[in-house]
């Protein structure tokens, strides 16, 4: 495993070991830009905990003109293409369900599609591929808790 990756894996570890919602800083910052700063904050997470595990990531948040959705992280896990959709959730445990429960039907359709057409652009037809979650609970005051579901769901759904 690179050095790089473990040593960047250590700094955004430690500095998560408080959790990685973003803080209250009154009524300025909505609820909205909470949300995102932590979903920002959770797939930056992510992205070094995946290169740590010995990921090389070709993509992230990827779209494409006229198809809804987005791909958090596109990479390979060795000879795999893993499209992996990443969930944080802050706050008390089960108070919004578990991260993962948030993949439902319909997303996990526009990731399929999403992902057909990033097989497409990248001429990857051939590719061997699987639908990886990345689920983070982080709670106030502790480190994140992660969940690595490889081969979460199939391109069919």
């Amino acid at each position: 495993m690179p050095v790089f990756a473990r040593v960047m894996y250590g700094l955004v570890s430690f500095a998560a070991r408080k959790g990685l919602a973003a803080e209250e800083t009154g009524s300025t910052a909505g609820a909205k830009q909470r949300a995102r700063r932590t979903g920002v904050r959770g797939e930056t997470f992510a992205y070094w905990y995946l290169r740590r595990h010995g990921y090389i990531l070709v993509a992230r948040n990827y779209t494409a003109p006229g198809i809804k959705g987005e791909i958090d992280l596109v990479g390979y896990d060795g000879p795999v293409l893993a499209f992996v959709e990443v969930k944080t959730r802050t706050g008390a445990p089960g108070e919004f369900g578990q991260p993962e429960d948030a993949v439902t039907l319909e997303k996990r359709r526009h990731v399929a599609r999403m992902a057909r057409q990033f097989l497409t652009e990248w001429h990857l037809a051939e590719a061997t591929c699987r639908f990886d979650v990345l689920a983070i609970e982080s709670r106030p005051g502790q480190r994140p808790v992660v969940r690595l579901h490889k081969g979460a769901f199939g391109a069919d759904t």
